[in-house]
């Protein structure tokens, strides 16, 4: 008999049960009483027979429940099983209750407006496409990818409304249309969808105060519609001499001009041709939401609202408190002859701002697409002013005024009136708020003409390196300087009544390449102001192909604020100030690297020494230095040097804070430390 023979009669005989056959037979072999049994008492009689038969199988692919329910209950099997039920539960649970640590624990995300600087672009001067002279949006988005080398995800863009263009774009008469110079509203959505696709955000210059005097607004109301009889500000007065008091234009002389139609006159805190809205009828504040909501459909991703604190005037219209007391009022011509309490800050602006913020916050609530929104108040040594814009703890306004002190930085090239303008700020911004630093706009002369060139790396290392959102001028990555402007050449309005005050110095074409117009216009001989004779030096072709060049220095100082924690995330703390060296340190809680920054705004080279630092290692090496030599150096402490206009970036390794030990010199926006082992941030 062969073995599988054998196999087969063993199995039959150890699994065969007497009584199965007849069980599950239906044939003759029944007798007459077992027919005669319940059906119930069958099935149950079958049941225990089939799992009798089953008693000495072990369990095998496919078998019937009824082995599978047998064998479940024994301990070998259901031991292990509810050890491993119980472990899934745990595992889950503590899963969760970690994501929850981490949601609690995390500090908020930061905001986009937060980890890019801010770009400005005045597109009159940027790029020109159509070759009339002047730039245009077409131009602005062929350069796009200039943002990106810099590593820059903000644009600001000056006003591009349809204008008569008597301010350059501030006078605005069709808030809803472009201006046939930069385009037309389908070269608008090609830009803001080619900026969006690039990962660019796209922040609009607006202009609550005023509008041209050719807007239909201020055409119907000089007419007395009586709808938009009071969208402005008027008031009787003397055709002969209308003056209704003595308030003064920011470009000089009376603020009221006189109008034939109406008989009477209106306000106007800039140009004649630029009539202040009158923003205490509702009607006029719903007209400005409704131009926001005009703009955030189309996808705009915040505003630079301008001149804020002009918004509101004293209803009662009564004469300003001279500077001058003595001074005869008919020599009061200029904004500095006059204490500005009737014509800015009233009250009632904040709320009014806090209203246009609301209006923004409902287009944030999609993942990605929060609306900033910053404001433009010069309220000069009144700062408490300023800082009113941040809002309060519970009423958010805009996420940070526009900070212009340090643009006062050339009145006294040195380290202690750096820190000093720096301190300015920091010690009189609400607590747990977000900084930000202005060296030059459309307004200001540019920083290497008015502190000159050997100061622009050490200006922007510092820009780049401090607590908060750094606004970058165009043309400022590359150290471009003021144009000189002649009489005959003037095209700013406030240079035609000064050449003296023109701001077109600082307005002058983008320096691209060594080609013709800079690179500006390369298709005509045009260019709506002169070119700077150095563009062929001084221009970005040229200045990306050299790796210690400004603009090289920039797009890595960007780059290292943008990628390294605490320059972001981390304590800023003041080291040192005095005649020459202006030196602060950037750390965080629980990360190793540190970074102290060392930047000499004096006349001489100096040896600093910052041995009584005891938080700072002996020996200290140079990251990156504006003067490429001294990349990599190392410095003992005790004798750190720098030459004038020299800045230095050290990066040095220690879990030593420098905060605990000096809360005074110290500030963080929203504390966090880093947890290393698994490199995560969270409160603490």
């Amino acid at each position: 008999m062969s073995i599988n023979s054998d196999r087969r009669i063993e199995m039959e005989e150890t699994i065969r049960n007497p009584g199965y056959k007849d069980a599950d037979d239906s044939g003759s072999g029944r007798s007459a009483a077992s027919s005669s049994r319940s059906d119930t008492e069958e099935r149950r009689d079958s049941r225990a027979v089939k799992l009798d038969q089953y008693a000495q199988i072990k369990p095998y692919a496919g078998m019937p429940k009824e082995v599978l329910l047998l064998h479940s209950s024994k301990a070998r099997y259901r031991v292990p099983r509810e050890i491993l039920f119980w472990l899934i539960v745990c595992c889950t649970l503590a899963l969760v209750a970690v994501t929850i640590t981490i949601i609690v624990l995390s500090p908020p995300c930061m905001g986009w407006w937060q980890i890019t600087p801010v770009y400005q672009v005045y597109p009159r001067s940027f790029k020109d496409s159509d070759g009339d002279g002047v730039g245009d949006l077409k131009g602005i988005k062929e350069k796009l990818d200039h943002f990106l080398n810099l590593n820059i995800k903000a644009v600001w863009i000056s006003p591009f409304y349809r204008s008569p263009m008597k301010d350059f774009g501030y006078d605005v008469e069709d808030f809803r249309d472009i201006d046939p110079l930069f385009g037309n509203m389908q070269d608008f959505e090609d830009l803001l969808a080619e900026m969006h696709n690039k990962g660019l955000k796209l922040i609009m210059d607006f202009i609550p105060n005023h509008t041209s005097d050719r807007h239909r607004w201020f055409n119907l109301s000089r007419t007395g519609d009586p709808h938009y009889k009071d969208y402005y500000v008027w008031t009787d007065c003397n055709p002969a001499n209308p003056k209704p008091n003595n308030w003064v234009s920011i470009f000089g002389n009376s603020s009221w001009t006189y109008d034939k139609v109406r008989k009477q006159c209106y306000l106007h805190q800039f140009l004649s041709e630029q009539p202040d809205l009158n923003l205490r009828n509702p009607d006029v504040v719903q007209e400005i939401i409704d131009l926001i909501h005009f703009w955030l459909e189309k996808g705009v991703d915040g505003f630079r609202m301008d001149a804020v604190k002009h918004m509101l005037e004293a209803a009662h219209l009564r004469d300003e408190p001279q500077v001058d007391p003595d001074m005869p009022p008919e020599l009061v011509t200029t904004e500095w002859d006059l204490y500005h309490d009737y014509t800015t800050s009233q009250v009632g602006l904040h709320d009014m701002l806090r209203k246009f913020r609301a209006e923004m916050d409902t287009y944030s609530r999609e993942p990605g697409r929060y609306r900033f929104l910053v404001t433009e108040s010069y309220d000069y040594q009144e700062v408490e002013k300023t800082m009113m814009y941040y809002g309060t703890p519970l009423v958010k306004e805009s996420d940070f005024p526009f900070n212009f002190y340090l643009l006062d930085l050339p009145q006294n090239a040195s380290g202690w009136w750096a820190k000093q303008l720096v301190d300015f700020w920091m010690s009189n911004m609400p607590k747990g708020k977000w900084p930000n630093w202005v060296v030059g706009n459309h307004d200001r002369p540019r920083i290497g003409s008015s502190a000159g060139q050997i100061y622009v790396r050490a200006i922007n290392m510092m820009l780049l390196t401090l607590p908060g959102t750094p606004t970058t001028y165009y043309g400022e990555e590359i150290g471009m300087e003021n144009i000189n402007i002649t009489q005959s050449q003037v095209q700013d309005p406030a240079g035609k009544y000064n050449v003296s005050l023109s701001r077109d110095p600082e307005r002058s074409p983008m320096q691209w390449s060594s080609e013709m117009n800079a690179g500006f216009n390369a298709k005509s001989n045009l260019t709506w102001l002169p070119v700077h004779p150095d563009y062929q030096s001084v221009n970005v072709e040229l200045q990306m192909n050299d790796e210690g060049s400004v603009l090289s220095q920039y797009s890595f100082l960007n780059g290292l604020r943008q990628s390294e924690l605490p320059f972001l995330r981390g304590w800023f703390c003041y080291v040192l100030a005095d005649n020459n060296v202006f030196s602060y340190i950037r750390e965080l809680d629980g990360h190793k690297e540190a970074y102290l920054i060392v930047i000499n705004f004096g006349k001489g080279s100096t040896t600093t020494d910052l041995s009584a630092i005891q938080e700072l290692p002996e020996q200290l090496q140079v990251l990156m230095s504006t003067n490429r030599a001294n990349d990599n150096k190392v410095f003992q402490k005790s004798q750190i040097v720098t030459e004038p206009g020299e800045g230095l970036v050290i990066r040095y390794s220690t879990y030593t804070r420098f905060h605990p030990n000096h809360p005074a010199e110290c500030y963080v926006s929203e504390k966090a430390c880093y947890l290393e082992t698994v490199g995560i941030l969270y409160k603490c």
